[in-house]
Order: C-alpha cells, then structure tokens, then sequence
C-alpha cells in the first residue's frame, strides 16, 4: 500500500551556520559596538543576552533573518518569555522545535479524517503515518495538510507506493 511520512525535523547544522552569522554582524553593528548581547545553542535551545529591550528585539529579527537565509523556516523557532537578567539586561530562550508534539500531531489527524479523503493516519512516536490504495489519495492528503495554515515547517518524505 502507497504511504507516507509527515515529519518535522530542523538541520542543527543550519541553525549553527545561522547563529555564528548573527554573532558576526553583533560584532561588526556599529548600533552593538561596546555591548554584551550573545548568542548561543546548546541542544534544542537558543539563549540570547541582551543589554536592553532594543537589542533584544534586534538580535531576535537577526535570528529570524539568519535562518530564513539558510533556507530554513523561521516558524520552527518558539520564541519563550523573555527574563530580566542582572541590573537592565535581558535573556530569552528560544526552542528550536524538533519532531510533532502529541497535540499537534493529534489535530491533524483529526483534520485529516474529518475531511474524508480515503487515507489512514496513524501516529508513529513524533512522526504521522499516511497510508492510502491509490497514490493520488496521498498526494490530495499531502495539499489538504499543506493548506492547514500550521505555522511548524512539515516535510513529507518516505514517500512508497
């Protein structure tokens, strides 16, 4: 039977080339010269030091800037609330989403059989399963799914008939 993956998956790698990027232009930015904003991954997870709200916001579109480059989708970054650090300064984490969570994935499911396309979707850990008889029924899945406006990147691979 045809079938395939629905995955969310980020290249580490890509968010790497786009930080060093970001620390980059924080070092030549006139607007930065003389401050102590940093940013750095460790894991799944992104931490900015700012010196003031201003810089926040800026090295914040700097990331968002710098993965869009690397072709990445800037919607596989959650931005958490952001701390009040030592005297002025800021700190935000920032996820870098990995994989479908269960409510996620749960909601597509859901979307996917309300629709009646004549498809079974299973859930695999953090990863959908689509299996149909006929490999259009896969691909309408895949442009139903699409049109879903869910704002973490999807790749649809593993794709067998």
């Amino acid at each position: 039977m045809p079938s395939f993956d629905i995955v969310s998956k980020t290249e580490l790698a890509e968010v790497d080339n786009a930080i060093q990027g970001v620390v980059r232009e924080i070092a030549t930015r006139f607007d930065f010269k003389g401050s102590k904003c940093t940013v750095e991954r460790k894991d799944e997870v992104i931490t900015i030091n700012a010196d003031d709200d201003l810089k926040l916001k800026q090295v914040q579109e700097l990331i968002k800037v710098y993965i869009t480059r690397r072709k990445l989708d800037a919607g596989c970054l959650e931005f958490k609330e952001e701390q009040k650090a030592t005297g002025n300064s800021r700190r935000q984490e920032v996820l870098v989403k990995q994989g479908l969570d269960q409510k996620l994935a749960k909601q597509i499911v859901k979307d996917i059989k309300d629709s009646k396309l004549k498809v079974q979707v299973s859930i695999q850990g953090d990863e959908l399963r689509v299996t149909g008889k006929k490999r259009d029924d896969l691909q309408e899945a895949i442009a139903f799914v699409k049109g879903l406006k869910i704002e973490q990147p999807l790749q649809y691979t593993n794709f067998r008939d």
